[in-house]
This record gives structure tokens, C-alpha cells and sequence, in this order.
């Protein structure tokens, strides 16, 4: 299992100070909220005894994978601006994610945010962490499955709806054979976005499925897939750093077939300056990362729900080609897009 330690502790209000005199206000405001665990060591607007909010991001990004630290870059800005005492950790694996989820609990958190990655796997944590008066959060993963699971909110790219864009962007394109990389077997957002792709595309779309853990391999499996038929002209691949695997692909299998992705990084940036990469659809996960911890500021302090509880609060799709490319650029280059 991996952990990721502790987020850097940043300085908030002091509890003898600046709380003393907003404790009226608090009780007015947050009593009916609750408190985490069974409300022992913390004040009416549920804070621990230090007088900080305590939060949990807890994903399913895969080590090394450096859209996740965008994620947490968002979520620790969050924290900073809200004097949060932020924890993250992460783990591919779902039963692991969810054992991650039952630490949090454990630890008498204020709040939780949660990818929904495998949502039948996150039920029964997210249940547990509802009986002990902690609202969660989802975020990235799991749009249709949130409701449903019982999260208070959701922040996130609608990924069939994007798959659908994507799906018309090659038809512009006059692309005839679309591969679609997945890199994660059995994640719905993965799935939902060659899904839409395949939807809306008036060509060819098949699914190749690669262990997205091993990126030589992965390299390797979509250029053999490219020699064996020379009709596919798209590669799709669902992430950065696997789009810029599939360039090294196509070049290796001496291919015509032109890469597009869904997702963004600095890297990624830079090939699609370059051409090398025909666009990416970006769903801004500093966003995502923001929103979902200062999603969980705002419902302790003030009993805000974002999108009423009913609808989620989408961060994306937003397309990044050739033409506007620079004005992302300088934010890529400060590791925030």
C-alpha cells in the first residue's frame, strides 16, 4: 500500500485568539452541520482540539503518475488559503484506496475527499464515514456513482460527455480508425471516455487494454497493435505521459497514425506546441484538488453545498491544441496545469 506522508502543516487561526471571538458565529452557523467521530476534542463548527479543520484527500492515482500531483497541488493551495491541516494518500489498488479511506475515519478527520475510481469498492467506507458524521466529498472519478454512494458533492470532468467531444474532434479531423489506450482496467471514467469516443465517432474504434503501471510495456503493446494493422490513423490514449509513450510508439512501428489524449502535464504541453500531439482535453485537476478541500472548508464554516447536492460541479472538458496552447503554457511551466 502506498501512503503518501502528511502535507506540510501551515499556519491558521489561533484557537485563543481569533476563534475565542468568532465562537457565536460558529455555533449559529455550524451547529446543525455535526461534528467528525462522536464530537469529543472538538469545537461547534466540528474542529479538532488544535483549532484546524482536519482533511483527507484519499485517490486512486498510480505511483509516478504526475497528474495526481496536480490534484494535490490544488488541494494543498486549498488548504493553505483555509488553514486546513491536509493528509494525502493514494492507492491503485481498491481495496487498499478503501482501507486508506477507514484510516481517515480512525483518525477523527473533519472531512474526506474521494475518487470514485471502482465506486462498488468505496460504498462501504464512505458509508462508515457518514454514520460518524464526516461529509465526503468526490472528486475526478465516479460522476454517475456519487449520488448514489451518498457523497455531499463531486468535482469532475462528465468523462462521456468528453469522450463524446473527442469523438466529433476526430471527425473534424477526418480520422477513419481510432485506438483507445486504457491504462487501468475496470475504471469507469476510463471506460466512459472510449465509450463516448466510440459513440460519436463516425469511424472505427476499438480498445486496446495495457498495464499502465509498466510504461515500456505499454509503449511496446500499441506499437505492435499499430504493425499489425496500418488502417488505425488515431491513437486516443487517456493520459499524459501515456500519450507522449504512444509518439515513441508511432515511431516505432514507422506508423501514420497521428496521438491525441485526454488529459494535460508540462510535458504534454510541449508536444502539443511541437505537433507531435494533435490536442488534449484538459479537466484541470488543480481544480478538481481545489474545489473538493475548500469544497469541505465551506460546509463546516458556512453549511455551503456545491451544486445544491444534486449536480456536480464539472471542471473540464476543455480542449488544448496548437492555437491556444500558449496561454496554458506558462501555467504548465509552474507545474499548476
Amino acid at each position: 500500500m502506498k501512503t503518501s506522508p502528511p502535507s506540510h502543516r501551515l499556519t491558521g487561526l489561533s484557537r485563543a485568539a481569533a476563534l475565542a471571538a468568532a465562537l457565536g458565529l460558529l455555533v449559529t452557523g455550524c451547529s446543525a452541520l455535526g461534528a467528525a467521530g462522536d464530537g469529543s476534542g472538538t469545537d461547534p463548527a466540528g474542529r479538532s482540539g488544535t483549532g484546524r479543520f482536519k482533511v483527507a484527500l484519499v485517490t486512486h492515482g498510480g505511483e509516478g503518475d504526475a497528474f495526481w500531483d496536480l490534484v494535490r497541488k490544488g488541494a494543498e493551495a486549498a488548504a493553505a488559503k483555509d488553514g486546513i491541516d491536509l493528509t494525502y494518500a493514494s492507492d491503485s489498488d481498491a481495496t487498499a484506496q478503501a482501507e486508506l479511506v477507514r484510516d481517515a475515519i480512525r483518525d477523527k478527520v473533519d472531512g474526506i475527499a474521494v475518487t470514485l475510481a471502482k465506486p462498488q469498492a468505496m460504498r462501504g467506507p464512505v458509508g462508515e464515514a457518514r454514520r460518524a458524521g464526516i461529509p465526503v466529498v468526490g472528486l475526478n472519478s465516479g460522476i454517475d456513482a456519487w449520488k448514489s454512494a451518498g457523497l455531499l458533492e463531486y468535482f469532475g470532468q462528465d468523462e462521456s460527455v468528453a469522450g463524446q467531444s473527442v469523438g466529433e474532434k476526430l471527425n473534424d479531423l477526418k480520422a477513419k480508425h481510432a485506438l483507445c489506450v486504457v491504462h487501468e482496467r475496470g475504471n469507469v471514467a476510463m471506460e466512459a471516455r472510449c465509450a463516448g469516443v466510440k459513440k460519436t465517432f463516425d469511424g472505427e474504434t476499438e480498445n486496446l487494454y495495457v498495464e499502465g503501471t509498466d510504461m515500456e510495456a505499454t509503449t511496446g503493446a500499441v506499437a505492435a497493435r499499430l504493425r499489425q494493422d496500418s488502417t488505425i490513423d488515431e491513437v486516443v490514449t487517456l493520459g499524459a505521459q501515456f500519450a507522449l509513450a504512444a509518439v515513441d510508439s508511432v515511431r516505432q512501428a514507422d506508423s501514420k497514425a497521428r496521438v491525441a489524449t485526454f488529459d494535460l502535464n508540462k510535458d504534454l504541453v510541449e508536444a502539443v506546441r511541437d505537433g507531435d500531439v494533435q490536442f488534449a482535453v484538459d479537466q484541470q485537476p488543480y481544480l478538481q484538488g481545489y474545489l473538493s478541500v475548500d469544497a469541505l472548508w465551506l460546509y463546516r464554516t458556512n453549511g455551503n453545498i456545491s451544486g445544491g447536492g444534486v449536480a456536480p460541479v464539472l471542471t473540464g472538458p476543455a480542449f488544448v491544441t496548437r492555437a491556444n496552447v500558449a496561454a496554458v503554457a506558462r501555467f504548465a511551466a509552474d507545474g499548476t496545469r
